[in-house]
């Protein structure tokens, strides 16, 4: 289902009009776009509790490869993507973070975490990482800068020094005005890794319950709750925004992360409804090739240009404007062309599923 919100959210097909929830909050704020990274982060977190269960969740020469290996080749691949399809070009300006690389980081080092530290120490590891980014940020931002806004934060500080602001993202917040941040910066990844131990603990809680499904999803429920109330009474002191994935953030969106899963737990396992599962199934066994699929797919349609009339145009609005813009010149078409695309890359996925082929790294 992430998989899926996910490629819907990024490829509308047109920027002008998109459906308030489908678009990111401007800085503080959440809105149900602002979910979906943080629940793929969450869904991570679970897996690794029933993957790791081949070292018996225990740091060993062998585990740490394996988590070594995968964090680089995630990495890399983000890098691709980053200049993709030109990746001999444009090396002045190739963006080093993206949202690949926070999933390998907080993979990667949320795995060093969860294989050498006991449950209860976890918690209070977690903890103690929300708290010292909190400080962090107000330690070491730029001296009469607003510490929890983009310029003059110790995040741009910290991603400035490391790589330069030419390898940062850059997004336009005015007609002429554009600013280097990168909303997967390094700092910022700090409590990302948090996100991704809450679904470590999930994952432990319904091994825990596994023949319990119903109390699984009465303690799910209850965590959620607690977690994503504690976010909001720490966002009157800590704003809950997805671009400095700020502390009241992480708790706030794991908390409905873990409502979610206690949802679908629910529907499946205890109530036993499977009718249009299958859908989101094809998808998700395939999740990571989905992203980059979406991803290279539409970066490709970018950069082939197509005439139209007295102009050229690239494949991607070449489609829309001929397809869809004429049902609807608005959301609905926006949206019908982010529909449609999410379903050719969910039918390469479904082909893939169909044949058994499970790419994974």
């Amino acid at each position: 289902m992430t998989i899926v919100f996910m490629i819907i959210v990024n490829t509308a097909g047109t920027g002008e009009y998109v459906f308030p929830p489908l678009r990111h909050a401007i800085w503080n704020g959440c809105t149900p776009t602002d979910l979906v990274f943080p629940s793929f982060m969450y869904i991570i977190g679970v897996s690794m509790w029933f993957a790791f269960g081949k070292f018996d969740r225990q740091w060993s020469a062998a585990a740490g490869w394996k988590i070594l290996r995968r964090t680089a080749l995630l990495f890399l691949i983000g890098l691709i993507l980053n200049n993709f399809p030109f990746v001999w070009k444009n090396w002045d300006t190739w963006r080093i973070m993206g949202v690949p690389q926070r999933l390998a980081l907080g993979y990667g080092l949320a795995s060093v975490l969860v294989l050498n530290v006991s449950k209860k120490w976890l918690i209070w590891v977690s903890a103690a990482i929300l708290l010292v980014y909190w400080a962090l940020l107000y330690a070491f931002a730029l001296p009469g800068a607003n510490p929890l806004e983009a310029e003059g934060s110790a995040i741009l500080r910290l991603d400035k020094w490391l790589f330069g602001l030419n390898h940062l993202y850059h997004e336009q917040v005015a007609p002429k005005y554009v600013i280097a941040f990168d909303p997967e910066g390094v700092l910022s990844t700090l409590p990302a890794i948090v996100t991704v131990i809450l679904g470590w603990l999930s994952g432990n809680l319904l091994a825990s319950r596994k023949d319990q499904k119903d109390l699984a999803v009465r303690d799910l429920l209850v965590f959620g709750l607690i977690c994503g109330f504690i976010g909001l009474f720490w966002d009157l002191f800590f704003p809950i925004n997805k671009k400095i994935w700020s502390s009241s953030y992480v708790l706030y969106a794991g908390g409905i992360s873990m409502i979610l899963f206690a949802g679908t737990i629910w529907l499946l396992d205890v109530r036993k409804w499977w009718n249009g599962s299958g859908f989101f199934i094809s998808i998700g066994t395939n999740s990571l090739f989905a992203y980059v699929l979406s991803e290279a797919l539409v970066m490709i349609m970018y950069v082939i240009n197509v005439p139209m009339g007295d102009k050229v145009v690239n494949l991607k609005e070449w489609i829309y404007i001929s397809w869809f813009k004429p049902i609807d010149a608005a959301e609905i078409g926006s949206f019908l062309f982010a529909l449609f695309y999410m379903l050719v890359c969910w039918t390469v996925c479904r082909i893939l599923y169909a044949r058994k082929i499970f790419i994974k790294l």
